[in-house]
């Protein structure tokens, strides 16, 4: 098991939300599993740039940071799938809120962030 070597600074709900929501799929995952995207290989389709170790990962993360629920079907094959809890629902209309920003802005994110790499790559 993974033990942390540093404690997260909680002092105020900026670095609250970070610690819940690091993680670079975790705000896909709880917008897909909103909009019906509830079992595992639907997510790895929605996000196929993820690995599934990754994807299980945040995940479980996001089940432990009760913001969602996982439920196991008792059947052969095991199903499993996934729903928000009201506490993750309560996060949609802020991560709706960043897509309207981010779509509005896209032209300008997409040039920083690419001149960004190339400054990197160059």
């Amino acid at each position: 098991m993974y033990e942390r070597k540093i404690i997260p600074n909680l002092n105020c709900g900026l670095d609250l939300i970070g610690e819940v929501l690091y993680g670079k799929w975790k705000i896909r995952l709880l917008w897909f599993i909103d909009q019906g995207h509830k079992r595992p290989s639907e997510l790895q389709r929605k996000i196929p740039d993820a690995s599934r170790r990754v994807l299980n990962i945040q995940l479980k993360e996001l089940e432990d940071h009760e913001l969602i629920i996982k439920k196991i079907y008792p059947v052969v094959p095991p199903k499993v799938e996934y729903s928000l809890t009201e506490f993750g629902m309560s996060l949609i209309p802020i991560i709706s809120a960043l897509g309207q920003w981010g779509d509005q802005h896209e032209d300008r994110l997409r040039r920083v962030i690419l001149s960004r790499i190339n400054v990197i790559s160059n």
